[in-house]
């Protein structure tokens, strides 16, 4: 049976993910890929025909804007990793998570997660709620559940409006390259 505090972290999700449809019902690739700025992160297709993300250990100077590509693949790398550490398994590693090439399959990879995390958010009692989580912030880490879930509540959302801005601004000059 779900908990008070479980039916607020799913309800927090569904506000949070109803904001993300509106921008993913809309998203083109002219969107996609579109850099904002000189300095910016996306993802690239080698001269091997591979994909690839920028990134950097430590966070450059001036930060890069992201893309939407790069901001979407990041939801899927750190969605993923929340996803294996709620079911304790082996976390997955940045470099595996490979970018989607465009925006109607990024669209469906972040849907799939969606459904995966309802699955995962149903039926939280206070046991599920309190149990350990494997996160990626170090070994000795103690995130239940809760905590996780209401992480992925946060960044998700910081991630939304991100998206949905670098959406806004694309769409009010599309003569822009």
């Amino acid at each position: 049976m779900i908990t008070v505090r479980g039916a607020l972290l799913r309800g927090q999700f569904e506000v949070t993910w109803a904001l993300f449809e509106y921008h993913l019902e809309r998203l083109a690739d002219a969107d996609y890929l579109w850099p904002a700025a000189a300095v910016h992160w996306s993802i690239r297709e080698t001269d091997a025909g591979a994909w690839v993300v920028d990134w950097a250990d430590s966070e450059p100077d001036p930060v890069p804007v992201p893309t939407v590509a790069w901001l979407c693949w990041h939801v899927d790398w750190w969605w993923g990793t929340a996803i294996d550490g709620v079911q304790g398994r082996t976390l997955r590693a940045r470099a595996d998570v490979q970018p989607q090439r465009d925006a109607a399959a990024v669209v469906a990879r972040l849907r799939e997660h969606r459904t995966e995390w309802l699955r995962l958010l149903e039926d939280l009692d206070d046991a599920r709620l309190d149990a350990l989580s494997v996160v990626p912030w170090g070994e000795g880490s103690s995130f239940t559940v809760a905590d996780t879930a209401a992480w992925v509540n946060v960044e998700l959302m910081k991630n939304v409006a991100e998206i949905g801005q670098l959406c806004l601004i694309r769409r009010a000059v599309p003569d822009r390259p």
